[in-house]
């Protein structure tokens, strides 16, 4: 991958606060959902919090195929990333991503039975803007 894409790709990541993160149901189909950006690892992993509750998790639990899609509207940028996503329960992995006042939807704190994390794993990634589009493998 190109230095100057990665870097323009990580730096549209760190700008967004909304990722778009698609899940496959039942029936095969994709299910779309907006979700905070809270955590990266590396421009391959990225973590979201949620409700161990939300329908998205069995999906996942089921399927874990999945994309994350980042875009600046007003420039016309975007990143797809594909791979696979993993809910994760442990301990170590939803402190990573615990904030003050997660406490009003988990009163039980950062071990609430109803909080988990998505751990995202990227294989490829397309990046669009302007006129270029391209796809890398990571």
């Amino acid at each position: 991958m190109d230095d100057s894409i990665k870097r323009e790709i990580i730096k549209l990541r760190s700008e967004s606060n909304i990722a778009y993160v698609a899940s496959v149901n039942e029936a095969g189909f994709p299910q779309t959902k907006a979700m905070l950006v809270l955590e990266h690892d590396s421009i391959q992993t990225q973590y979201f919090s949620t409700n161990w509750s939300s329908k998205r998790v069995q999906q996942f639990l089921r399927n874990p195929r999945a994309s994350v899609y980042y875009c600046n509207e007003a420039e016309f940028k975007g990143a797809l990333f594909t791979g696979s996503m993993e809910v994760c329960r442990d301990h170590d992995t939803k402190a990573l991503l615990w904030r003050e006042g997660f406490e009003m939807y988990y009163p039980k704190g950062v071990d609430d039975e109803d909080y988990c994390v998505y751990k995202f794993t990227a294989d490829t990634v397309n990046y669009y803007h302007g006129l270029s589009n391209v796809t890398f493998q990571l």
